[in-house]
Order: structure tokens, then C-alpha cells, then sequence
């Protein structure tokens, strides 16, 4: 059975990869053409054609996306979206997932990829974790993509987590963002993009639903530089828990 789960798992992964790249294709001028337009109207209309893409391939791909929570979100309002990160298919789901035109913290290396790297940038907050600098800049820009009026995704894991354990440790950084900034923080929890991707299986896809969970809002507004600890704690135990109680 295991045997034939696995040249499945190959044959899906083959199929997910031709079907992205196809449909990748047929975005990927229009993707650069928003070069040309000025932020946030760049932003907001890369993920309303992301949300197109994603509504065509995650069904290609045998991907059914529930999405519950979404009036958590207030009209007018931003936030700084923090979510868990299990697979490389959270941000495919995050990015178009979330309601409103958002950005998501990303990894640099990624951007480098041929014609891929070209949209990747489009939706990201880029970063290389080695630069100090780097790490300066993006936090910086992180700032500007809220003062645009956008949300920011945040992964506060800060890498996939490739443990057993529902999280990984939380690092500060989304949450003295939220502080600084004043903005409300949502937890987004998501399941099964483990499953989709298993981080132990090269080459391996699987068909699976996926879910992602909007919880209840935390407002900053009353909160200063001393409070980073408790609140990252707060919205750590708060998410793991979520998480335990749907197992």
C-alpha cells in the first residue's frame, strides 16, 4: 500500500508542477507589467489576479480550500496577519487567503528562481536572514506595506516546522512589529499543507483539503515595547491550543 501510495504521490507531483508552471505561464506578463504601476495599487492587484490563479490551480492540483474566519477581518482596518508554517504550500494559500491585499515576509532565494522569482517578488517582503542589514531593510518596508493601508503576513516561527509538535518557538519580530505600528494582530492556523508537502518526501504531492482558520483579532493599541514577550506568548498559547483542539 505504501508502495503505491508513493509513485501516486510522484504522479500528483508531476501533474502539480506541470499544471503550476502552465498556469504560471499565462500570468507571469501581467505580473510584470504591475511593475509599472505604483504601490499599493501594484500590491492589490497582484492578489486579486493571485486569487484567479490559486481559484484555477488548487482544484488542477485536487486541492479543496476551506477558509473559515474571514469577517474577523473589519472593512478599512489592517493588520498584521501571523500564521504557522508546516509546508511551501502556506504561502500559495496565505497570500491569496487572506482577505484584502497583503504582502508576506519571505525568504530571498526564492526570488532568484527563473521567471518564478518574478512573481514571487510581487507579493513578498523579501529578506535574507543572514544580512543583518537585510533584516533592517525588511522590517523597515514591513512598516511601509502597513502604513499603505495592506496587511503583513508573518510566519513568527520563522522557518518551516519540521518537528511533531503543533509549533515551533515564536521569534519577536511580528509582534513588537504589531506594537510599534498599533495594528491588531490575526492569528491564521493552518492545516493539512503538511500533508500536501510532507517535508520527508522529495518529489511527492497529495491531493488533500486544506483549511485556514482566522482567529479572533488582538488589538496593540494599549500596549508598548514591554509587552512583546507576553503578547507573542499570548498569541502562541492561544494558536497552539486552536491547533491541539482540532486534532
Amino acid at each position: 500500500m505504501n508502495v503505491l501510495k508513493n509513485i501516486l504521490g510522484r504522479i500528483f507531483a508531476l501533474w502539480a508542477m506541470l499544471t503550476f508552471i502552465a498556469t504560471m505561464l499565462i500570468i507571469l506578463i501581467p505580473t510584470w507589467a504591475m511593475g509599472l504601476l505604483p504601490e499599493p495599487k501594484r500590491t492589490r492587484w497582484f492578489i486579486a489576479m493571485s486569487r484567479i490563479w490559486m481559484g484555477v490551480w488548487l482544484p488542477l492540483a485536487g486541492i479543496r480550500l476551506v477558509i473559515k474566519g474571514k469577517e474577523k477581518f473589519k472593512k478599512g482596518e489592517n493588520y498584521v496577519v501571523v500564521c504557522n508554517h508546516n509546508s511551501f504550500m502556506d504561502v500559495p494559500v496565505t497570500s491569496p487567503g487572506i482577505p484584502g491585499a497583503n504582502k508576506t515576509i519571505a525568504k530571498i532565494e526564492m526570488a532568484k528562481i527563473p521567471l518564478f522569482g518574478i512573481i514571487y517578488r510581487r507579493g513578498s517582503v523579501l529578506v535574507d536572514r543572514k544580512s543583518e542589514e537585510s533584516r533592517l531593510k525588511s522590517y523597515a518596508y514591513m512598516r511601509r506595506v502597513l502604513d499603505m493601508g495592506l496587511h503583513m503576513c508573518i510566519y513568527p516561527e520563522g522557518t518551516r516546522n519540521k518537528t511533531n509538535q503543533p509549533l515551533k518557538e515564536f521569534k519577536d519580530g511580528a509582534f513588537r512589529l504589531a506594537i510599534e505600528t498599533k495594528k491588531a494582530i490575526v492569528p491564521a492556523v493552518l492545516f493539512n499543507t503538511k500533508k500536501v508537502l510532507p517535508q520527508h518526501k522529495g518529489f511527492y504531492f497529495w491531493p488533500s483539503k486544506i483549511e485556514m482558520h482566522f482567529l479572533d483579532p488582538i488589538a496593540t493599541s494599549e500596549l508598548g515595547k514591554e509587552d512583546i514577550k507576553q503578547l507573542r506568548e499570548h498569541v502562541y498559547e492561544l494558536m497552539w491550543n486552536y491547533i491541539e483542539s482540532r486534532k
